[in-house]
């Protein structure tokens, strides 16, 4: 629930959070086999503020690269993003735990290198934790930084920032071999103490079974149901984008009603009928 204020600099209707509890690491931890985890993307405060009274996680994603900035993949997304989007996501809500992607870069080559500049998001956003990619690899980073107070929530499956070793963004596991390497990814990042593990596409019967042998939270995104909770990019749910991926259900259609208010607009102003007497400014008698 949201109470609104008139800001006086601007003349802007700025809706006010009602105060409330922020969810904890623990809290979603423990959810394990519980009710299901509801979690979206978020990149700006006003975005935010519309979705926080209904998640328990808001992930300001690397996406980001693609959704705002127009980027052709995540890979040349920065830490200056990461933190700008980050800090503005946890101005705009006070009810989900907000994380931030740990972008392209930031973390592979070391746990020293991942904890500074994970210490840098927390402490520039005041998100509660950093997501990052990667499985075997990065267990030993998952560790360093969890065992030094920063949460972590793990990835494995269809990482987006190997785009380029992976060769393109088809599911994951369709063979014994890769299904074998997602599930042991899956036990080493949660064993290595991340709180929660996003498993995005992958063949439902990995997804399946990572839940039940995995002891954190599973979040799926074009995975399985049976995922302990859920993500998806907030404008591809919303209907923002024409082309989406296969396993994104359109919500709502937000490119309709923007284009057909867009065409509104157009045609009043041509037709000199906006702004009208509602909206122009006369000198009092």
């Amino acid at each position: 629930m949201s109470t609104y204020t008139i800001d006086s600099s601007t003349s802007r209707a700025n809706p006010q959070p009602t105060p409330g509890k922020r969810l904890t690491v623990p809290a979603l931890r423990d959810r394990k086999g519980g009710a299901p985890i509801v979690a979206l993307t978020a990149y700006t405060m006003r975005f935010a503020q519309l979705l926080d009274p209904h998640c328990d996680l808001l992930l300001v994603g690397d996406s980001l690269g693609q959704v705002i900035y127009g980027l052709p993949s995540t890979v040349p997304v920065t830490l200056d993003m990461m933190c700008n989007h980050g800090a503005a996501v946890v101005r705009g809500s006070w009810h989900a735990l907000v994380a931030v992607d740990m972008p392209f870069g930031s973390y592979e080559e070391s746990p020293e290198q991942a904890f500074r500049n994970a210490s840098r998001i927390l402490k520039e956003t005041g998100a509660a934790a950093v997501k990052l990619e990667g499985g075997e690899a990065m267990a030993e980073t998952v560790a360093f930084l969890s065992a030094r107070g920063i949460p972590v929530i793990g990835h494995v499956g269809l990482t987006p920032q190997a785009v380029n070793a992976l060769g393109g963004y088809r599911a994951r596991g369709r063979d014994d071999a890769e299904a074998a390497k997602i599930l042991a990814d899956a036990r080493a990042v949660a064993e290595a103490g991340c709180f929660l593990l996003v498993l995005e596409g992958v063949m439902e019967e990995i997804a399946v079974e990572a839940t039940r042998t995995v002891a954190c939270p599973t979040i799926g995104i074009g995975a399985s149901a049976q995922c302990d909770g859920q993500i998806l990019v907030t404008e591809d749910m919303l209907g923002l984008f024409e082309r989406t991926p296969r396993f994104v259900r359109k919500f709502g259609d937000l490119a309709g009603e923007i284009s057909q208010a867009a065409e509104a607009y157009a045609a009043e102003v041509t037709a000199r009928s906006f702004p009208g007497e509602g909206q122009i400014y006369r000198p009092k008698a």
